[in-house]
This record gives structure tokens, C-alpha cells and sequence, in this order.
């Protein structure tokens, strides 16, 4: 069985050389990325020139603009890195079938088997990079037996391990050693103290030189000795820790006893150690690629009349369909390409407002929307795409044959609904369809929520009936000319008619939500009157008993 061989590929650009990518050549100078970390903005990623400025990931931006007055500052967009990274992923599956993400800036691959389709390994480490370079980015890559290996060297390979303490501080501490010796006699035998405690500072070997990004199989030991210890993919605090006790190197920790290990540092270290050389498993989860649901139709001949369009849709739509119901889906949003001959395409979108996939419900959508299609000089292609699907349960009915009926008898209720919702949406579109769902508040006009009719369920059990009365029509309030008393007028003006009140109910007093703000009520307290005109009209008035605006009456709304 062939040795199982690991290959990451680390872009420490990605964030600045994605934006350099998206302004096609329209920043030459130093780019920086920037984040909030703890209401400070932050460097994430940097571009070459940048780096050649002195720059560092993490560094402050107020001190990066000091060193670097030309600077050019971005700021991070994390969704559109993600999706860059994506795309990355398909573009690495040429090498792989198992393709996994590493991070923000990281991919996976397992190359098991797989290097020999490009020659030797050298040869594909040499084509991806060559491929990044034509795309404009930076990588580093490491291959080996492990994870983890592979992770160490991608990042890491041809870097020394820096001390924790600073020059000064070993220093000092050279010097108390050396003090402390000559007061000792030659024949005086005292014991050892540690480094910390004055003792003699431990010797430092020069590492070996470095074996390259290439770990071969069953030389990962070889390969990771000389890396600092936050190869192991540690966390800072664990990595400082192990510094001040000099254990810099992987190769320091390999000798060290595990069970001394996991009591001072915590199975975490050991366990990371453990994944870098092979002795536990740390298995490559490559992403599923998502489901594509796609037909095309070649005609022989350019076609252009109606009845042409709709039978090439009758030949594909049952084969979409079919393909969705193989995979337990539906299809929510389609899209209709039609292919022209003079190279031209012209394209539909369709919503359906509950996923389907029975032909019978779709082809009239689409066919509404055919009268969109100008066939130019004729068609010789058509192609008929899933672009947003849903799963779909199947339901199983149980029961007697009269609760069955009944089952099925308000599920087929429910498709004329949503039958008519699709072929409103289809004129109209789907976001002008709305329909009300009540709400939680004692406020007027807050007592119901507007939502699209194609992406909401209507609203379970009756609706909540207020305390009082409410009118059928709601408008924002309207100033109405009358005297600033409590008591209902005698006579109004409203609207630039005079109004004649012959008979009054209320009142009914409703107050501001007071943990909200809200501009609509900083008149204050509310008396509302439902008040019957001489002229048959019953308004709903209310008296704004003043806040932060002065008293009057106004108008909110209109009984049927």
C-alpha cells in the first residue's frame, strides 16, 4: 500500500492580492488590508510592495501609515475571500479528487496516489505553483507524509526558532552566571541550578540544514526537528510557554517524555505532536460540491415561433425533473438560456414560490415568460438551469381513506395558492406578492409584519383580535384642524373638507413604547375616538396629548 501523501498549499497574500486581482492592475504601489480587532484597525494580509516597506501582518494601521505614507488601505471582506478561497478548491480538484480548506488562506490536498498522472511529485508541486503564478499569487507549499507535516512545512520550512527573551535579558542573565562561577573554589561540587534561577543557560545546536518543502515518505521526524515549535499548529500562550523553557524546536520535544508533556502543557500538545508524525490519524475531509441541475437542448435547425420554445422545453423539463427528484430536490429559481446564432444570448429568470419539481406546474410559468425571448436571426441552443434548489420530503399518507382525502384535498388548496402566487410573481415578480403576519404590540401599526407571499408560510390559527375595534385602513397619522381640548369637536377639518362628527366611542388611551424610540410617537400619550361623520365616513381619531411636539388632533385610519 503506497505511503498516504499530504499537500498544502498556503497563500499568505490572499486578502491583498484578491483586491490587486479585482482592480486589474489598478494598484502598483504598496496595499495593506485592513481589519477591526478590538476597535483597532489592523493589518490582515499585504502585498509584495508592501512587505519590501518593512510591513507586517498584525501591525497597526496608524503605525503602518507612518512608515509607509503612500500606503493603499482596503478593508477585509471576509465573504469575498471565503468565496475566492472556493474557487481556489475547484481549481486545485485538477490535481486531486480530495480537496479540503485549511483555514482562510489555506487548501489540503490528499495526493495519495496521484502524482504519478503528473510525473513525480517535484513536477506537480512545480505546476501548481506555476498555475498560481499566472493567476498573480503567492504561495508556499509543503508535502509530506501528515497533515501536519505537511502544514509545518508550507509555513515554516527555512525558519529558524527565535527565542522567546530579548538580547538584553540573556545578557544579563550571562553575566550573574558568570559572576556567581568564579566565586565557586575548583574542588567546590554545587548543585545544578536551572537556567531561570542563574544557572547556566542551555546550549543551542545549530540546526541541521533544511531537508526543503518535500518531506520524504517516513522522513517527517527528520523534517520537523528543525522547525520552531509553532509548526505543531499551537496557540500563542503554549508556544511563549515553551519558548522560556527552551524548547524552541519540534526536535526539543521529541525527546521529552509525553506523560511530562501532556501534565505541564495539556493533551492538546501532545496530540498535535502526535497528528505531525503519523501516530494519530488526521484524515483529509474534502468539501462536497454542491448540486448542479442542468439540461441543454442542440436543435439542428435555428428556431424562432413560440410553439418551437415550448416544445424544446417539454423536452427538457422532464429530464430536469427527473434529475431533481433522483436527489430528493426542487427547484426554486430557474433560469431559461436561449443560444442565438449570431452568438448572442438571451436569458430568463423564473420563481416559484414553493419548490417544485412536477412539469405540469412549471412549463406554464415558463411559458409566460417566453414572450421575453427575442429569437434575433433563430436559436440553435437551448439550455434550462436550476439556479436555487430546496429539498423536498416525501410524505406518506396514513389513515382511513377519509382522512386521506382530507389530507390531500388542503394540500391541493395550498398548491392553487401557491399555483397563483407563481404566475403573479411571473408578471409582477415574486418581491411585489406580500402577505401579513401578526405581531407581538400594543402599537396600531405595529401589530402585523409584511412579508413576501413566495418565501413565507401563511399565518397559523386566527387572527389575535384586538381589545378594541381597529380600522380596515392604516395610514400614518394626518394633522386634523381642531381646537387642542381632550373632548371631541364639534366640528373638524381634515383632508381640506369640514367634517360634522355625529357620534363618538372612546376613549381608548395607548402609550409609546418607552424602551423604543420611535419619531412616529414623540407626541406622546394617545386618546383615540372612533367617530361616525354625518356623511356616513367612520374615522379613527386620536388626541396627542403632547411629548416632544405640541397637542392636537390627528387622523390614523378609516373603518370599512
Amino acid at each position: 500500500m503506497p505511503h498516504r501523501r499530504i499537500l498544502s498549499l498556503w497563500f499568505p497574500r490572499l486578502g491583498a492580492e484578491r483586491i490587486m486581482r479585482a482592480e486589474r492592475g489598478g494598484i502598483a504601489g504598496p496595499l495593506a488590508v485592513a481589519e477591526e480587532v478590538s476597535n483597532t484597525q489592523v493589518i490582515s494580509a499585504l502585498n509584495t510592495a508592501a512587505s519590501a516597506q518593512g510591513l507586517q501582518p498584525g501591525q497597526p494601521l496608524r503605525d503602518a501609515h507612518a512608515m509607509c505614507a503612500a500606503l493603499v488601505v482596503r478593508p477585509r471582506n471576509r465573504p469575498a475571500e471565503a468565496a475566492f478561497l472556493a474557487a481556489l478548491r475547484r481549481w486545485a480538484g485538477k490535481f486531486s479528487p480530495w480537496v479540503a480548506e485549511a483555514g482562510e488562506d489555506g487548501l489540503i490536498l490528499d495526493l495519495t496516489g496521484c502524482a504519478h498522472l503528473f510525473g513525480s511529485e517535484a513536477v506537480l508541486m512545480e505546476t501548481a505553483g506555476r498555475d498560481c503564478v499566472e493567476m498573480g499569487l503567492s504561495v508556499q507549499m509543503g508535502l509530506a507524509d501528515t497533515l501536519g507535516a505537511a502544514w509545518a512545512l508550507a509555513r515554516y520550512a527555512g525558519e529558524d526558532a527565535v527565542p522567546d527573551r530579548s538580547g538584553d535579558a540573556i545578557d544579563q542573565e550571562a553575566r550573574a552566571t558568570r559572576a556567581r562561577a568564579q566565586k565557586r573554589t575548583p574542588g567546590h561540587s554545587a548543585k545544578r541550578r536551572h537556567w531561570t534561577r542563574g544557572g547556566a543557560a542551555p546550549q543551542v545546536q545549530a540546526p541541521p540544514p533544511q531537508m526543503g518543502r518535500i518531506a520524504g515518505p517516513g522522513q517527517a521526524y527528520g523534517a520537523l526537528g528543525p522547525l520552531p515549535v509553532a509548526a505543531l499548529r499551537l496557540d500563542n500562550a503554549t508556544v511563549a510557554q515553551l519558548n522560556r523553557l527552551g524548547l524552541r524546536r519540534i526536535g526539543d520535544l521529541l525527546g521529552q517524555p509525553r506523560a511530562g508533556l501532556a501534565r505541564r502543557f495539556g493533551r492538546g500538545l501532545v496530540l498535535r505532536l502526535d497528528q505531525a508524525m503519523g501516530s494519530a490519524p488526521e484524515p483529509v475531509s474534502p468539501a462536497r460540491s454542491p448540486d448542479h441541475f442542468a439540461v441543454r437542448l442542440t436543435l439542428p435547425e435555428p428556431i424562432g415561433l413560440m410553439e418551437d420554445l415550448l416544445a424544446g422545453i417539454d423536452r427538457m423539463l422532464p429530464r430536469l425533473c427527473a434529475r431533481l427528484e433522483a436527489r430528493g430536490k426542487g427547484a426554486r429559481v430557474l433560469r431559461l438560456e436561449a443560444h442565438r446564432c449570431d452568438q448572442e444570448m438571451e436569458a430568463v429568470t423564473l420563481g416559484l414560490a414553493r419548490a417544485s419539481r412536477a412539469p405540469d406546474r412549471i412549463r406554464p410559468l415558463l411559458e409566460m415568460k417566453l414572450e421575453q425571448i427575442d429569437a434575433g436571426y433563430g436559436i440553435d441552443m437551448l439550455r434550462l438551469e436550476v439556479l436555487q434548489a430546496e429539498a423536498i420530503h416525501a410524505r406518506t399518507p396514513a389513515g382511513h381513506m377519509q382522512a386521506g382525502a382530507a389530507v390531500q384535498a388542503r394540500q391541493e388548496d395550498g398548491a392553487a395558492l401557491e399555483d397563483l402566487i407563481g404566475r403573479l410573481g411571473a408578471r409582477l415578480g415574486l418581491e411585489a406578492i406580500t402577505r401579513c403576519h401578526p405581531a407581538e404590540s400594543h402599537i396600531p401599526e405595529k401589530t402585523f409584519t409584511v412579508q413576501a407571499a413566495a418565501w413565507s408560510e401563511p399565518a397559523a390559527g386566527d387572527w389575535p383580535r384586538p381589545p378594541r375595534p381597529r380600522p380596515l385602513l392604516i395610514w400614518r397619522p394626518e394633522l386634523v384642524h381642531a381646537p387642542e381640548r381632550p373632548e371631541v369637536p364639534e366640528r373638524f377639518r381634515w383632508r381640506g373638507r369640514d367634517w360634522e362628527p355625529a357620534a363618538a366611542e372612546g376613549p381608548e388611551r395607548i402609550a409609546p413604547e418607552w424602551w423604543l424610540e420611535d419619531p412616529n410617537w414623540r407626541s406622546g400619550v394617545r386618546d383615540y375616538w372612533v367617530v361616525a361623520t354625518r356623511s356616513g365616513e367612520r374615522l379613527w381619531l386620536f388626541f396627542a396629548h403632547g411629548g416632544a411636539l405640541s397637542p392636537g388632533w390627528f387622523c390614523h385610519g378609516s373603518f370599512a
